[in-house]
């Protein structure tokens, strides 16, 4: 005999697709349909028990997009109480006078045992709970809802540029932005629906009280009318069964309001409100002793009730002694002396061994940032760093070398210094649990905190606390934690010094990586036709302008083709870039095909050029006065340039190029010196400004 089976339309995914129109369908017949006492009950006991799951999942919420369906079930559950009130009210009315149980036994309850079967204290009862919910949760959590929906707009800007600054950092992946730009969208969605799903609970309040006054009035005509019941009779029967109709319908409302309130009020963290009260709460025994000696001292006033007081009294004292002696244990715990090793004989003498290689780069961390780095305590800041090498190598075109990180115990707590071949080229201050909220140049106001610098490009900068996150955001404030602060600046440093970083070993390791597609290629180069040490240069050379060696394919065949002519490193740079024309283009202009450019004036151009033609064999030489007046004008194009957006780029003949970058590389490093030679043919060119003659 088969088994019983279900229709493949009510197995797997496909019962889920339909529980939802089943389940509203179901709601709305219940106001058409008469439903017998016994599905009231079911009905009614079902609905306190949704209740009470809506509650505790609430509270056990960590973050609200966690409960991202509570506006559809606060919906949902306003609906199933309206349409019980409706199919309870039918059966109030035509059943009435058959006596309490008329409407089911939860109804009964209700209004028996919960008030005493008096239905004045009853109205009173529902009242007050109408009130409460009315007055004082349902709007409470509504007003939150709408604040947090507005700055939830508000900081969606902010918020964005974060997600946007950690991924160019490389701090994240496009899958990993993807998801927060979701998230973000979906919290805003979330607070905006919660302000409109309040008003659902609001308006069940208010039909519970029409509700309950029609049922009154309405079963008090039914009885004397139809049923020829006294006014006494009549009017205690029916009553009691609206007021227990009621308050079935308001606790769990009540206690959804409540659930309601809870999500939208709470502050995000890593714990849920259970955890969160406890740990905050019950913290600090200081307040536990103080809170006891004032209930012992109300306790001993002659006509108080003493055992009340004096019980809680000592309970808070016991509590505050257990957690002083928990908090003494793990501070004696932490305090207690390492074992120390035996006394060793004398040391002996200095070996090679002793020579300690210095690290490439070095990052070193005063003793509060040790947590972001210790592998022990799942350190972020660890994570962010394989993220920037990997993000890096992908960009620039080599691997840079692995970052050391060590505490140093001579900075201050939260200070850090970003170190290369043993020199610091770097330093700041990232303080733990606090955020650093950077001014892009356009926030609405001011905040407060400590003000600072961000320590990567210098942009004015405050630490703020944590509360105050979505408000700076709100404010057009970029805000990053203490861990991302680092990673930004040690990103920035990295590729700032790309050509330090790129030595023998590097370059070795990308002919051996190109050598397994083109083998013959670079076994012909090197050494056969230039060294290593020049190959070393030329990457150098390219790296300290900011370009990028992705291609070596194309470096290396450049430099094949003209090693027997040119055997400088210098002349073979500006061959590999005329190569990477494009390439280097497509770095500064990614996406326009019009380049907007500085150039120098003819007349400065052929000064530049007779003293390039009378330099003597260690290079040209360009009179102090009018290198400082290069400088400035230069400078003052470049910043006109910035100011309308675009890119300082100054165009100049290939014979100066070399000589002005390394000239204005020092004043003015976001300057971008390009030949006439590596503009692509197909790109148009607008000249912006002059440098040595009018605009």
């Amino acid at each position: 005999m088969d088994s019983l089976k279900l229709p493949v339309w009510l197995t797997g995914d496909n019962a889920r697709v339909f529980a939802a129109p089943l389940i509203i369908i179901m709601i709305l017949s219940m106001m058409v349909l008469p439903l017998p006492a016994f599905v009231l009950d079911i009905l009614f006991s079902f609905n306190i028990a949704l209740s009470v799951i809506v509650l505790l999942t609430s509270l056990y919420t960590v973050k609200p997009l966690d409960f991202m369906v509570f506006p559809t079930v606060l919906l949902v559950s306003t609906m199933l109480r309206l349409s019980l009130n409706v199919a309870s009210t039918r059966v109030v009315l035509t059943q009435g006078h058959t006596g309490p149980d008329a409407a089911g036994k939860v109804i009964e309850a209700f209004g028996h045992f919960l008030i005493g079967g008096n239905y004045a204290v009853g109205i009173i009862v529902f009242i007050i709970l109408t009130i409460i919910n009315f007055t004082v949760v349902t709007k409470g959590a509504g007003r939150i809802a709408e604040v947090g929906a507005r700055f939830a707009l508000d900081a969606m800007p902010g918020k964005q540029m974060a997600i946007d600054a950690d991924l160019n950092a490389g701090l994240i992946g496009e899958q990993e932005a993807r998801r927060r730009r979701k998230e973000v969208g979906q919290e805003a969605e979330f607070y905006g629906a919660m302000d409109g799903a309040s008003k659902y609970v609001r308006g069940d309040a208010i039909a519970g009280i029409i509700v309950t006054v029609i049922n009154i009035l309405g079963g008090l005509l039914v009885g004397m009318l139809q049923h020829d019941l006294d006014f006494a009779t009549a009017i205690k029967s029916y009553t009691l069964l609206a007021i227990g109709d009621g308050l079935v319908a308001q606790i769990p409302s009540l206690v959804i309001s409540t659930a309601a309130g809870v999500v939208v009020s709470r502050v995000a963290s890593d714990q849920d409100i259970g955890g969160q009260l406890i740990g905050q709460l019950f913290a600090k025994p200081q307040v536990l002793y103080i809170s006891a000696g004032i209930l012992g001292g109300m306790g001993i006033i002659p006509g108080m009730p003493h055992v009340a007081f004096l019980f809680l009294a000592s309970l808070l004292a016991v509590t505050a002694f257990v957690i002083t002696q928990k908090a003494k244990s793990a501070a004696a715990a932490a305090a207690a002396p390492t074992p120390t090793a035996p006394l060793t004989p004398p040391e002996e003498e200095a070996t090679w061994q002793d020579i300690v290689p210095v690290d490439t780069l070095g990052l070193e961390v005063g003793y509060r940032l040790i947590p972001l780095v210790d592998k022990a305590q799942s350190g972020e800041l660890l994570r962010r760093i394989k993220g920037i090498r990997k993000k890096f190598a992908q960009e620039v075109g080599f691997l840079a070398p692995p970052v050391h990180i060590r505490d140093n115990l001579e900075l201050k707590p939260s200070a850090y210094r970003i170190t290369l071949k043993g020199v610091e080229v770097g330093a700041g201050e990232a303080i733990p649990g606090q955020f650093l909220a950077i001014n892009p140049g356009m926030v609405t106001g001011t905040l407060p905190g400590a003000v600072t610098s961000d320590p990567a490009f210098g942009l004015p900068a405050t630490w703020i606390d944590a509360g105050m996150r979505e408000q700076a955001q709100a404010m057009g404030y970029t805000v990053v934690d203490a861990g991302t602060v680092v990673a930004t600046h040690l990103n920035h440093l990295i590729t700032t010094n790309a050509a330090d970083l790129l030595g023998r070993q590097e370059v070795q390791q990308l002919l051996d990586h190109l050598a397994k597609e083109s083998p013959k290629l670079v076994e012909d180069l090197v050494p056969k036709q230039v060294s290593l040490a020049t190959l070393q240069k030329v990457l150098q050379n390219l790296l300290a302008e900011g370009v990028h060696i992705r291609d070596m394919r194309s470096i290396i065949e450049t430099i094949a083709e003209y090693a027997g002519t040119a055997r400088d490193a210098n002349d073979l740079t500006a061959l590999v870039r005329v190569a990477l024309g494009r390439a280097i283009v497509q770095q500064i202009f990614p996406s326009t095909n019009e380049l907007s450019v500085m150039t120098l004036d003819n007349r400065l151009e052929r000064l530049l050029m007779q003293a390039l033609q009378t330099a003597g064999p260690e290079g040209a030489g360009i009179e102090p006065g009018l290198a400082d007046t290069i400088v400035a004008q230069t400078e003052q194009a470049t910043r006109a340039q910035e100011q309308m957006g675009l890119p300082a780029v100054l165009l100049v003949p290939g014979a100066l190029r070399a000589l002005l970058s390394r000239f204005l590389r020092r004043a003015l490093p976001q300057l971008k010196v390009l030949s006439q030679a590596e503009l692509p043919e197909s790109k148009t060119i607008k000249v912006t400004r002059l440098v040595g003659g009018q605009a």
